[in-house]
């Protein structure tokens, strides 16, 4: 029964993100926030999906949520970790590798949306280009997602957590929003079977300002990582 609902699931997923696409080609044309709203209404059309598998989505830490400028640094287990964002940020701002920009349409999209682009061959140079872009999407107000170990980790395995999140946290001089979740139990990262149950992302206590950077590395990891390995129990 799970392996049914989840073909089911996966052939409504992508005629569903193929609709979306084709129709709101249009506000490629548009403001920049039309097409934001535009994928918070393609977000949620996915969670509402999951229930074909018995998948319920929780945010928690709803008073951590931030609602302006912020740097917000989620726990990465799957595909399912990004898109999700865009159904309760009011103004997300995605960290993203210069590879999926070749994508059609969401490649379209995510640039209309002026998400930050990474070369991460270019180290050292595409750091630099990190802060420089970030500092010109924050004076939107905007929250400029990043996920600190750079690419999806499985369940209950510490990921490695990449330089990047520490270079934005010294040079902006802003809090940093951790995020744990379990959502790779439910939504792995490979295959297409959905496990039913509750996918939890979890929005933490903020990390202020002005640590050192070891310190700061050491408490985003151990928030991250304690809060998902909690979260594996549900």
């Amino acid at each position: 029964m799970t392996a049914l609902r989840s073909l089911l699931f996966v052939a409504l997923f992508y005629l569903w993100s193929a609709t979306v696409a084709i129709l709101i080609t249009p506000l490629l044309l548009a403001p920049r926030t039309w097409v934001l709203r535009a994928l918070d209404f393609w977000s949620r059309g996915v969670i509402a999906l999951l229930r074909i598998c018995d998948i319920r989505v929780e945010v928690r830490g709803l008073e951590h949520l931030p609602k302006g400028k912020a740097l917000v640094a989620p726990k990465h287990q799957c595909m399912f970790d990004v898109f999700a964002q865009f159904a309760w940020l009011p103004d997300s701002c995605f960290v993203l590798k210069k590879e999926l920009m070749w994508i059609p349409f969401f490649g379209w999209y995510a640039q209309k949306a002026r998400m930050i682009v990474v070369d991460r061959e270019a180290q050292a140079a595409a750091l630099k280009k990190l802060v420089r872009d970030t500092e010109d999407r924050l004076q939107e107000d905007r929250q400029l997602v990043i996920f600190p170990e750079g690419t999806r980790g499985e369940p209950g395995v510490r990921g490695n957590y990449k330089p990047g999140i520490a270079a934005l946290y010294r040079e902006l001089n802003l809090p940093v929003h951790p995020v744990a979740t379990n959502s790779g139990v439910h939504w792995p990262k490979h295959g297409f079977l959905r496990k039913p149950g509750l996918i939890v992302f979890e929005y933490l206590e903020p990390i202020p300002p002005g640590l050192k950077r070891a310190e700061f590395m050491r408490t985003l990891e151990e928030r991250i990582e304690t809060a998902s390995m909690r979260l594996l129990e549900l």
